[in-house]
């Protein structure tokens, strides 16, 4: 599908599409309409057969700054309390959108991942961190709570509750090598081959079998909430409904036959068109 956002680029390639904010001259900061855009950017591609993974990344000297202070915080200051929780029901749907795309995310993040950029990297499915990162959840350093976007739910099942809380209190910026400690990020590497690294990661997972990439994240979604029991149960049902699927059985011929295993490109097979 062509698309042509306005608050960003947007490219799709050998199965993979890549968002890249693009206002470095604003450290990619969001304005009421980017909010908009990339909640209904991923809205779309959950329906796009042909996208089978995503890569975040932002332009210039960082991934983003969170929101635009004079394109969005002076107005805020302007509403009233419904027009405030519509505001942050917007912001939220893009991060539920993004958890809610069944197909893996990687966020590529570099220089300034603060305020809403961190939470937009951490609903990503992988972070690859250049050494120049420096996360923030600096909402407290603005007199607002940490828990906004659904960072709250997110970072505890990401860095534990413990460290949760030390960065949503204080709202401190660390930088790579202590997100990468933490395991808020999945590895660190130089500012010039972190393109090359979320793209090759990109790649092998757009390779890989989508209906199964698309059940797991699913599945790793739904189980927190859900006892031991009721999970081993759900993975039973899956598990069986993946062996359904073509790609189970094109798994099998590769191997028989000592060659890489081509998957089906669509990776909802059994969904009504």
């Amino acid at each position: 599908m062509k698309r042509e956002p306005r608050g960003f680029r947007y490219e799709e390639r050998d199965g993979v599409a890549t968002i890249t904010l693009a206002r470095p001259d604003r450290l990619n900061s969001l304005t009421f309409a980017i909010y908009e855009e990339l909640r209904d950017t991923f809205a779309e591609i959950d329906h796009e057969d042909d996208v089978r993974a995503v890569i975040l990344s932002g332009e210039g000297r960082g991934f983003c700054s969170g929101g635009d202070v004079d394109d969005i915080i002076a107005e805020l200051f302007a509403r009233d309390m419904k027009g405030l929780v519509a505001f942050t029901r917007v912001t939220g749907a893009l991060i539920a959108n993004i958890r809610k795309l069944r197909k893996p995310v990687v966020a590529a993040v570099h220089g300034a991942t603060v305020g809403a950029g961190a939470v937009i990297a951490l609903a990503a499915d992988f972070r690859i961190a250049a050494d120049t990162t420096k996360f923030g959840f600096i909402f407290p350093r603005v007199g607002l709570c940490g828990a906004d976007m659904g960072a709250a739910y997110l970072l505890p099942r990401v860095v534990g509750l413990g460290h949760a809380s030390e960065l949503l209190f204080l709202g401190d910026i660390i930088r790579a090598d202590r997100a990468l400690a933490i395991g808020l990020v999945h590895r660190v590497v130089s500012a010039e081959a972190l393109a090359g690294e979320a793209r090759a990661l990109a790649e092998r997972l757009a390779s890989g079998p989508a209906f199964a990439h698309a059940m797991t994240k699913q599945m790793l979604e739904s189980e927190a909430m859900m006892s031991l029991d009721q999970a081993i149960e759900a993975e039973a049902q899956v598990q069986a409904i993946c062996m359904m699927h073509p790609d189970f059985r094109a798994a099998h011929y590769a191997w028989n036959n000592k060659q890489p295993p081509v998957f089906e490109g669509a990776p909802f097979a059994f969904r009504d068109k």
